[in-house]
């Protein structure tokens, strides 16, 4: 087994905690704010609570790598998918209310059994997986802040 390892990233948004957990739990916000090349499905009926399942695909051509992931965590303005696949580890999102809004703080911390695959990815994918993270949290900061502005 590989060691495990831990990306984790925040952002400050100008929104209340209602509006970013619900970025991150409602199926057609996460769609606009996740890489263009993942997509994320519900196995059988979309449910952010414990239990709740779902398959996130990498739209890779043939291949598409899939994650099957579980709802393992669950609290007001925090989730935590437990996944499975290539990688094996967890995805936490949590909310943290500041006086000008929320801090998404979002936690990736998994491992590669496969060395091979371990390799390859430390290798050529880990720093741009880190720079994903920090785009997909500046798409996310954008809409979190549209719905926000909307609603306000």
């Amino acid at each position: 087994m590989s060691s495990s390892q831990v990306f984790e990233q925040s952002i400050k948004i100008k929104a209340s905690a209602t509006v970013v957990e619900r970025c991150f739990t409602d199926l057609e916000l996460m769609h606009r704010w996740l890489n263009p090349v993942l997509r994320c499905e519900p196995i059988g009926k979309w449910n952010t609570e414990i239990g709740g399942r779902s398959r996130f695909i990498i739209k890779i051509p043939l291949i598409q790598p899939t994650l099957k992931s579980i709802v393992i965590k669950r609290e007001p303005g925090l989730i935590v998918w437990e996944f499975q696949g290539f990688f094996k580890g967890n995805d936490r999102w949590e909310c943290q209310p500041t006086e000008e809004g929320t801090r998404l703080l979002n936690r990736f911390e998994f491992e590669i059994p496969n060395p091979i695959v371990s390799w390859g990815f430390n290798n050529f994918a880990a720093s741009w997986t880190q720079n994903d993270m920090a785009a997909q949290l500046r798409r996310f900061k954008r809409v979190a802040e549209e719905i926000y502005q909307k609603e306000c």
